[in-house]
């Protein structure tokens, strides 16, 4: 769940960057008057949105409703025949009127989940008019292969429907011909993690570390880093990660609740800014090492001074491993509430259970030590005594 809403609050961002990027630069063939004048508003219309989300007049859920109802509105404005009449030179404002701006419509749509906010008026397009329209661009993208926005375009149509194998085939013809664009990269990455059971391990990771090369504050690159690191379980680093995407997004947003929320998830499991717990050694006396085999079990808990009879952190090892360093904090709690840190003085228990159970039997062999504080460190323990 936690890398479903980082990669969404990194999508709807990254939406914003290519929103702006439609018909940039290119004047004077009549039969696209039309379709000029309405994206040249929708354009002026959008700044104005954006200068109020960054004023802080505007919500981010707002905004993104707000642009989500201009795009439907321009997909009525520009007739698809006026599109499909365009010059070959006019094929990148084509697809990016005919095609990119009702699919980012629709990426928003499913990725905010807000479907309630449309007016009913504002229809948007059907699945079988999607299908023609990512047909149409796949048809021209054949007869113009070095397009590379096109492919681009292509991608996240693929990715938008589902269709995860061909948004990798696309986004890869994409970054063959604009290799240094961080934000495609992401892209790319995002698609082929899905292709392949959502795991970022491997090929995905490293399509991420040179968007992240290229652009360092990349949002959905930091999301999908973040994500990666978290989900091979090296929590300090994804929280380091998603850190950085804090000062990218409308400190008041929802987008900034939830990556703060991630980041202090991402920390407490990383065990920073948390209880250090009580550290020491357990170490075996020389008159029982003939009493030990390597294999046999060993536990190490703590428990209260004044307190539950229960453990509050217990460690799991090995004979072959003794001398052993141990850290017993609040992360191995047996209980809820019944934590290291809530009790002022522990005694840590090291046993080495013969039977493999951790309840003691006859013939483990045990060692305490004496009283010391929920958090000091050089404690040391040494097992010399027989259970009877």
């Amino acid at each position: 769940m936690i890398a479903f809403w980082l990669i969404a609050a990194a999508l709807a961002a990254g939406a914003l960057v290519y929103v702006l990027r439609p018909l940039v630069g290119r004047r004077g063939d009549p039969r696209l008057s039309r379709s000029d004048a309405n994206v040249s508003i929708y354009k002026d219309q959008l700044r104005e949105l954006d200068a109020e989300l960054a004023a802080g007049t505007l919500s981010a859920g707002d905004h993104r409703r707000a642009r989500l109802e201009l795009e439907a509105r321009l997909l009525e404005d520009v007739p698809p025949v006026e599109v499909e009449r365009a010059p070959v030179s006019g094929r990148r404002a084509a697809v990016a009127v005919g095609v990119a701006v009702p699919l980012l419509a629709l990426a928003v749509y499913f990725g905010t989940g807000t479907p309630g906010a449309l007016d009913p008026r504002q229809a948007m397009p059907s699945a079988a008019q999607v299908e023609a329209m990512v047909a149409r661009l796949a048809a021209k993208l054949r007869e113009n292969p070095d397009d590379a926005d096109g492919w681009r375009l292509l991608g996240r149509s693929y990715a938008v429907m589902g269709r995860f194998p061909e948004a990798v085939d696309a986004y890869a013809k994409a970054a063959q011909r604009a290799p240094r664009d961080a934000q495609l990269l992401a892209d790319f990455a995002d698609a082929l993690a899905m292709a392949r059971g959502q795991r970022l391990a491997g090929e995905p990771e490293r399509l991420i570390e040179r968007a992240l090369e290229i652009e360092p504050k990349n949002l959905k690159a930091l999301a999908l880093a973040g994500t990666a690191a978290y989900e091979r379980q090296d929590y300090a680093r994804a929280a380091e990660l998603w850190s950085r995407m804090l000062p990218l997004v409308p400190p008041d947003s929802e987008d900034a609740r939830t990556i703060s929320q991630n980041v202090d998830e991402a920390k407490k499991m990383a065990g920073i800014g948390a209880h250090p717990g009580v550290r020491g050694t357990v170490r075996l006396a020389p008159q029982l090492k003939k009493e030990v085999k390597p294999d046999d079990v060993v536990y190490v808990f703590a428990r209260a001074v004044e307190g539950p009879p229960m453990p509050l952190a217990v460690l799991r090892a090995t004979a072959r491993e003794l001398p052993l360093a141990f850290s017993l904090n609040d992360s191995m709690a047996m209980a809820q509430g019944l934590t290291v840190s809530a009790h002022p003085r522990v005694v840590v228990t090291a046993r080495i259970a013969k039977s493999g159970a951790a309840k003691a039997a006859p013939g483990d062999l045990e060692g305490k030590s004496a009283p010391v504080a929920n958090d000091a460190a050089g404690v040391n323990v040494l097992i010399d005594s027989v259970v009877r």
